[in-house]
């Protein structure tokens, strides 16, 4: 949920967590892990506080959290070791450009989830991501891509990703991934937060525990068979 270009570290490092950062995972990947619906080895591409990544790795899966800040890795290192939770690792990268983790380990997830990053990336290093995660899938792995839609946030001119049509994600993917499905779906933020660099929309809906859900997209595909 933040304009390309961002100082990933520098908002991980406030007191306030940033908008994105809702203390769970986003329901609409909940609901993918409640379904039995991922498996095998996960990749959290962009995990942030990695509540998705720890939220796997309680239910027994086996889990690497990927993410551009250091701080942000720090966190979530850090609250998995204090949830006794072994089996979710963190590490900071370059998420357009990584070959594998551990470095030079491709073919290794079974799932790739992204919950919120693709929208924020560069257009041009969007494919330059879709390729590294392609690397990092094994044969038949599972994506999972949460993005927002165009004018999400209610200005196409202000903060924030511009988001996406259904098309265009379908479009963007699929030049590499197998699409099997775009459906549409909810983000949720902290509605404080976005208020402190954005104005929201009165029509965007609001729950009562302060969060905001924009419309977006949930794409499901997966890795060609070899």
């Amino acid at each position: 949920m933040t304009q390309p270009g961002i100082d990933w570290d520098a908002a991980y490092r406030r007191e306030a967590p940033p908008p994105w950062s809702i203390g769970r995972p986003q329901p609409e990947l909940a609901v993918l892990i409640d379904q039995g619906r991922i498996r095998g080895d996960v990749l959290d591409s962009g995990c942030g506080h990695a509540e998705l990544s720890l939220a796997l790795a309680a239910r027994g899966y086996t889990v690497v959290g990927l993410d551009a800040s250091a701080t942000a890795i720090a966190a979530a290192t850090a609250a998995a070791a204090e949830r006794g939770l072994k089996t979710a690792t963190f590490a900071q990268a370059d998420v357009t450009s990584f070959r594998g983790y551990p470095p030079g380990s491709e073919g290794r997830f079974s799932t790739i989830l992204d919950s919120g990053l693709f929208h924020a990336l560069p257009p041009e290093r969007r494919q330059d991501y879709l390729q590294s995660i392609f690397r990092a899938a094994a044969p038949g792995a599972a994506l999972y891509i949460l993005a927002f839609a165009t004018g999400a946030l209610g200005q196409s001119d202000g903060p924030g990703p511009s988001g996406f049509t259904e098309n265009e994600l379908r479009d963007a993917v699929s030049q590499l991934w197998r699409v099997d499905d775009v459906r549409p779906a909810k983000l949720y933020g902290n509605a404080v937060a976005l208020a402190s660099v954005q104005v929201l929309s009165p029509d965007i809906e609001r729950d009562d525990e302060g969060h905001f859900m924009a419309p977006g997209f949930l794409l499901s595909g997966h890795k060609p068979e070899e």
